[in-house]
């Protein structure tokens, strides 16, 4: 456990113009990351399903994400009957500025120097750094719910439902899986989270966490197979169905700039954030000057492919059994985590290594069972999408339907 106090001194002193050039270098980054993510998704999922994927404009369709850009900033902004039109407009505005704002106190690197002034690769940090971002986060969730109120029609509205539910029950498990990070590292403050996995990174040390963590920030995001919101066979587009232009391109954006901020607390919080990774951190200076920028980014988009696999390998699940896993499955194994971390560090009498070696089992354990049960909730969702739904018997003088062929007679 990391018991040296978190020194956030250098932090505040930073002249106004390079404030001002970090918080400008920290939205380029995020806009960026979402053009390139959009392009990079398309192009993988492409090639996991066997398509070419964009290859019109630019070399191999790398402007594709720029045309489609300039396309909904030239499209006319159509505003339906019937919205509350002040909420209507606001709602994609705190999407997206929540969605830039939690990457504030994310750390980039170590102490830099620029333009001879020294300061860490950092916008701020704070003593609960880590709750401003989850307070950052739910913030958020009003754009969707906003949105799909304020449009005034029954879709948008099931998907700014549905969207309250799923980020309010996915919170508490994300919040639980911080909590044995906090207590393993005795700070809430970003930096000093990083600091303390000079050593061991606590994916190794909290694997329950990360894992709860992994399925969590998923649904946080509603991305696939967790896209419920916006569940086009049931909801048409959800909570953004009646926007367009660049309303619907600023809810675009900030799903993405999400699963960005998403990836970066991975990193930051079980993933050694900036430090270089084995073997590269045998060399003595992978962890000074820009190179732990380089790792870190690094990092972010190993976690980023982690949503486009996820995208193209898993069925879609039905809303009743994403709630099951949340509520059943994900904050029981995280609230037994957080109190199987705090009794080791409590009673842990002989050093580090016994408090080490519990985690490492118990770790192992809680984390087969996170896995299994994800494993066994997919595998029956493709089961049942294979199988399709059971036949209904004909009503009274109806004209008799035969069956469909069953899979096993197409066959044969």
């Amino acid at each position: 456990m990391n018991t040296t106090p978190t020194d956030l001194s250098m932090f505040g002193t930073d002249p106004l113009w390079l404030v001002v050039l970090k918080a400008v270098a920290i939205f380029a980054f995020l806009m960026a990351s979402a053009v390139v993510a959009i392009y990079a998704e398309r192009k993988v999922l492409g090639f996991m399903q066997l398509r070419v994927g964009p290859n019109r404009v630019g070399p191999r369709g790398m402007l594709q994400t720029v045309a489609d850009g300039v396309k909904l900033a030239l499209k006319e902004g159509i505003i339906p009957k019937g919205v509350d039109k002040p909420i209507y407009l606001l709602a994609p505005i705190i999407s997206i500025v929540a969605a830039i704002m939690a990457f504030a106190v994310i750390p980039f690197g170590p102490v830099v120097s620029i333009f001879g002034t020294t300061t860490p690769l950092q916008l701020t940090d704070l003593p609960v750094a880590v709750l401003y971002i989850l307070a950052i986060t739910s913030i958020g969730v009003y754009g969707l719910v906003l949105g799909g109120w304020a449009s005034g029609s029954t879709y948008p509205l099931l998907g700014g439902l549905r969207s309250t539910a799923q980020v309010i029950s996915y919170e508490i498990a994300m919040g639980l899986a911080f909590a044995s990070v906090f207590l393993l590292a005795g700070t809430m403050s970003t930096s000093g989270i990083v600091g303390a996995q000079q050593g061991t990174w606590y994916v190794f040390l909290l694997l329950p966490s990360f894992l709860v963590y992994l399925v969590s920030m998923v649904g946080e995001t509603n991305r696939a197979p967790f896209d419920l919101p916006e569940a086009e066979g049931e909801l048409v587009g959800g909570f953004h169905t009646e926007y367009s232009s660049l309303r619907f391109a600023m809810f675009m954006a900030a799903e993405y700039i999400n699963m960005v901020t998403v990836s970066a607390l991975a990193t930051t919080m079980f993933l050694g954030g900036w430090h270089a990774p084995f073997p590269l951190n045998l060399w003595e200076g992978a962890n000074s000057g820009w190179w732990p920028l380089l790792w870190f980014v690094g990092k972010v988009w190993a976690v980023l492919f982690l949503f486009v696999w996820l995208r193209a390998v898993l069925p879609r699940l039905r809303y009743d059994q994403f709630m099951n896993l949340g509520w059943k499955v994900l904050i029981p194994v995280a609230l037994v985590w957080v109190m199987t971390v705090a009794t080791v560090l409590v009673i842990s009498r002989d050093g580090d290594s016994v408090a080490t070696a519990v985690l490492w089992v118990g770790g192992v354990g809680l984390g087969l069972v996170v896995v299994a049960a994800v494993a066994g909730l997919v595998r029956s969702r493709r089961r049942a999408t294979l199988q399709g739904p059971p036949p209904s018997a004909p009503k009274p003088g109806a004209y008799p339907v035969p069956e469909l062929p069953s899979r096993e007679d197409s066959r044969a």
